[in-house]
């Protein structure tokens, strides 16, 4: 004898089922990386981010040529008229809740030390990415530096950024994007910041020419930082030419380990001079931790 509750529940069990199998369809369709950043986000969401703040940044900014993506209700009619360009009048607000992205996609970046650690670029891409969620959820306009992807608002943004955060450079160092960025906004540099000193050295002047504040924040591989290692040992850059082998890995710890701190330092003083903050993730540490301090130290930046 069927109990009567059992009967009833087979519908709504499948009906469940049917509708997660959708969801389960669509989800497939998004770029792994854009659905693991999401779930990051919503872990470290703490509350409102960007909030607006009545009668602050009402006043006018400045005069720019409309780009892709803007509305029509954006175009000023009255400063267009005077020319065959159309132009949008952009407030402080607009400026001020501007977030440039750089994400380092060069060779040094694709390097884990062992098997259960991601690579040092899927933790900068993550991280990145989850950074543009939260920014859009709080209303703000996030973009690639560059000018390759211009500062917008919006879910279908978020799904541009992780379709160009997946590409691949050849470069072995890639060199920070310094173009195209919008004066008085922030930025956002996720690197090793091993390679060549002298062009971040350059991105980060031009950005304080132009008012632009921001973060800078090291991501490295756990053995980066300790260098465990001793006895015979065949070392490999990130370039097909570079190797070196020792007999005594040993002996290199310690000079290793000075030039790692010279360069931390570097970073460091490079940051206060342009009035951003630095930080360092290590890719053996919890993604939401390495979030959880960006979102803070942007916030910072405002």
């Amino acid at each position: 004898m069927s109990h009567p509750a059992a009967s009833q529940s087979r519908p709504a069990r499948g009906a469940a089922g049917a509708i997660r199998s959708r969801a389960e369809e669509a989800a497939s369709l998004l770029p792994p990386l854009l659905v693991q950043a999401q779930q990051l986000a919503g872990a470290v969401l703490l509350g409102e981010h960007g909030r607006r703040r009545s009668g602050v940044g009402d006043d006018f900014w400045q005069y720019r040529p409309v780009q892709q993506g803007d509305s029509a209700r954006m175009i000023d009619h009255r400063r267009s008229a005077r020319g065959d360009m159309q132009f949008v009048r952009e407030r402080e607000w607009q400026i001020a809740q501007t977030v440039h992205l750089w994400v380092d996609q060069g060779q040094s970046m694709r390097f884990a030390s062992d098997k259960n650690l991601p690579q040092k670029i899927d933790r900068a891409r993550l991280l990145g990415l989850a950074m543009a969620v939260l920014m859009v959820r709080g209303g703000e306009r996030i973009g690639l530096t560059g000018g390759l992807l211009p500062p917008r608002r919006g879910n279908m943004q978020i799904l541009r950024l992780a379709e160009h955060l997946t590409t691949r450079e050849d470069a072995t160092y890639a060199p920070p994007e310094h173009r195209a960025l919008i004066p008085q906004a922030r930025a956002l540099f996720i690197s090793d910041f091993l390679g060549p000193f002298e062009e971040l050295e350059i991105a980060l002047s031009k950005a304080a020419d132009r008012g632009v504040r921001g973060v800078l924040l090291q991501v490295l591989d756990p053995s980066e930082e300790l260098f465990p290692f001793a006895g015979r040992t065949r070392f490999e850059g990130p370039g097909a030419d570079l190797s070196h082998e020792t007999l005594k890995a040993s002996a290199l710890r310690d000079r290793y380990l000075e030039r790692l701190a010279e360069r931390r330092d570097a970073l460091s003083a490079l940051c206060r001079a342009a009035g951003w903050s630095f930080g360092i993730h290590h890719s053996g540490d919890s993604a939401q931790s390495g979030l959880l301090w960006l979102y803070h130290a942007l916030e910072r930046r405002r």
